[in-house]
């Protein structure tokens, strides 16, 4: 159910983002009076799931989830319909237009999932605020895991800034280091200011095992619920007990918990919890597992959290530089993917089943908005990239035209579509077989 709840999502994601983006082209190629002969969603070689006539464009659903298209009439595209560019140019067609109209046409639909991103970031600022932890509220510092381990952060460590420079949400922090590919962490360990050097190798090493969690904020162990078939639950726990000992060994925080439990698979324990100021002793056989089927209270309900709230008017402003925000980092994402030696593109690029795996599980509409978001964003980048059959391809035809007053040849953007639909069927070949590939590891 899970898997479906994701599918339906992607889909859902997938076909608003398209839609908006190919009514871009559609909406100002009959601004311009430009004949737009086809508007689908998905592709559809050789034949259509669903389609249907209204004046002078065919509306349609193709079966091929690649993307969409608009064709418009007399423009060199993905449909390479070469047949009607051999007629006389039309005044209703693309080709008879002016630069600078062919040009707004072009840059519409990248405009569309801007304004998409802008849009949805702006109403879930006014209407959710934002709320995060910040770093100097940590006052139990930090748990480290046996990456943060290696680099010589250890449990308790208190974050002051990376690099010398402070980061104010907690969360940002693993993103900070492996974008700026920072050198040093500064730390207050038990009250002695000291530097932990990041290592060579550290943040591609953090990219492979996808585990950007090395570092979470450490929290005593209070039990906020059960899952299915809790042995703990069997055992006699309760939820807000607050487990303070095993075996007579003191337990302050969560990590703690855990690297104990783990030390004692298969055997009979007692753990001591502390419950409305009494102390209880639960006696309980440790599963093969070590999994007691607990979950714990979270940070908010030890830190104070920081929250901001906007107005309608205050979250535009904020809803822009946010997008811009988003922009920003997905190139520094691809900065990192193509330039650091320590991260291989070929082993990071994701299709499908990646981009489906970052929705919800279940059914989570500010997740769904917030990851559409998101992909509006990557979508726009992606298409104004200067590679020919997209729209940063044509869009450099046109800024030529415009510079030097001269048409481009026609063959040479015939055989230009050719050469970058190749590359995009490549690059999409080569990420999912990636994910595939990695589906058996």
């Amino acid at each position: 159910m899970e898997i479906f709840i994701k599918i339906v999502q992607f889909f859902l994601s997938l076909s608003i983002l398209i839609i908006l983006h190919e009514f871009g082209h559609y909406a100002t190629a009959r601004l311009f009076k430009i004949r737009v002969e086809k508007f689908y969603l998905f592709f559809n070689p050789w034949f259509s799931i669903f389609k249907i006539k209204n004046g002078e464009t065919e509306y349609g659903l193709g079966w091929l989830p690649l993307g969409g298209y608009v064709k418009i009439a007399g423009m060199i595209d993905e449909s390479m319909d070469k047949e009607q560019m051999k007629q006389p140019p039309q005044p209703w067609e693309f080709r008879s237009k002016p630069a600078w109209q062919r040009l707004i046409v072009m840059v519409a639909g990248v405009f569309m999932n801007l304004i998409l991103a802008i849009a949805i970031y702006i109403l879930l600022l006014f209407f959710l605020g934002e709320t995060f932890l910040p770093t100097k509220n940590l006052k139990y510092g930090i748990a480290v895991d046996s990456a943060g381990y290696e680099i010589g952060l250890r449990n308790g460590d208190k974050i002051l800034s990376i690099d010398n420079e402070y980061v104010e949400n907690f969360r940002e922090i693993p993103v900070e280091i492996i974008f700026n590919s920072a050198k040093t962490i500064q730390v207050d360990r038990s009250g002695d200011t000291m530097d932990v050097n990041i290592p060579d190798g550290f943040i591609g090493q953090l990219l492979s095992s996808k585990n950007l969690r090395f570092i979470e904020a450490r929290i005593p162990f209070i039990i906020n619920g059960f899952f299915e078939n809790s042995p703990a639950q069997a055992a006699g726990f309760m939820i807000d007990d607050q487990i303070i000992a095993i075996n007579n060994t003191p337990i302050e925080f969560f990590d703690e918990f855990k690297t104990e439990i783990q030390k004692l698979k298969n055997e009979d324990v007692y753990i001591s919890v502390l419950r409305n100021e009494a102390v209880v002793d639960l006696s309980m056989t440790i599963p093969e597992t070590a999994v007691l089927g607990i979950y714990p209270k979270t940070e908010s309900s030890f830190f104070e959290l920081k929250s901001i709230e906007y107005s309608f008017i205050q979250a535009i402003p904020a809803g822009f530089v946010k997008a811009y925000k988003t922009i920003v980092d997905y190139i520094r994402q691809l900065r990192l993917l193509f330039t650091s030696k320590e991260v291989k593109a070929s082993e990071n690029l994701g299709g499908f089943i990646t981009i489906g795996n970052i929705f919800s599980p279940t059914w989570d509409w500010i997740h769904f908005w917030s990851i559409t978001a998101l992909l509006s964003v990557i979508l726009a980048f992606m298409n104004i990239l200067p590679i020919p059959a997209l729209d940063g391809g044509h869009v450099i035809f046109l800024l030529y035209e415009v510079i030097t007053r001269r048409k481009p040849n026609e063959k040479v953007l015939e055989y230009s579509q050719y050469v970058g639909l190749a590359i995009l069927l490549l690059l999409v070949l080569y990420a999912n077989v990636n994910d595939v590939i990695r589906l058996f590891k």
